[in-house]
């Protein structure tokens, strides 16, 4: 049992227009990541890449220093996989996450142990899409 309930239409818009960076890329929901910069490896384009966080679980804000312990335990959780620090902003709204290149499927086990609504997905450098975990609406 996740515990995750879908979530609202204003949070799942807000979600879709975050901008996320990582890596040396940006990327928003519907469009292909774009470097930051000249000279960015294009490690993105090599298979799924699943952007997820360990912060503020079910969209609820916590208290910086937890946010940090649980995304330590994230990135225990990634061992041995490539991986990219970065960030998911709307304005003032800023949490830490990271791109991993890994099958969605784990993503999306990974996330719901650490209660997230959604993670997103670049599948081969291609158009980033959202998922949902526990539904939305």
């Amino acid at each position: 049992m996740t515990g995750l309930r879908p979530v609202d239409a204003a949070t799942a818009l807000a979600y879709r227009r975050s901008l996320y960076r990582a890596g040396g890329i940006s990327v928003r929901v519907g469009q292909r990541p774009v470097p930051d910069g000249p000279g960015v490896p294009g490690w993105w384009r090599r298979g799924d890449v699943v952007f997820v966080s360990a912060a503020n679980p079910g969209g609820r804000r916590r208290p910086d220093g937890w946010n940090r312990r649980r995304m330590r335990a994230l990135a225990g959780c990634l061992a041995g996989c490539e991986r990219h620090e970065g960030e998911g902003r709307l304005g003032q709204w800023a949490e830490p996450l990271l791109a991993v290149r890994m099958p969605l499927a784990r993503g999306r086990v990974i996330a719901r142990r650490f209660g997230q609504n959604a993670v997103l997905l670049v599948r081969g450098g291609g158009l980033a899409r959202l998922v949902f975990l526990g539904g939305w609406g």
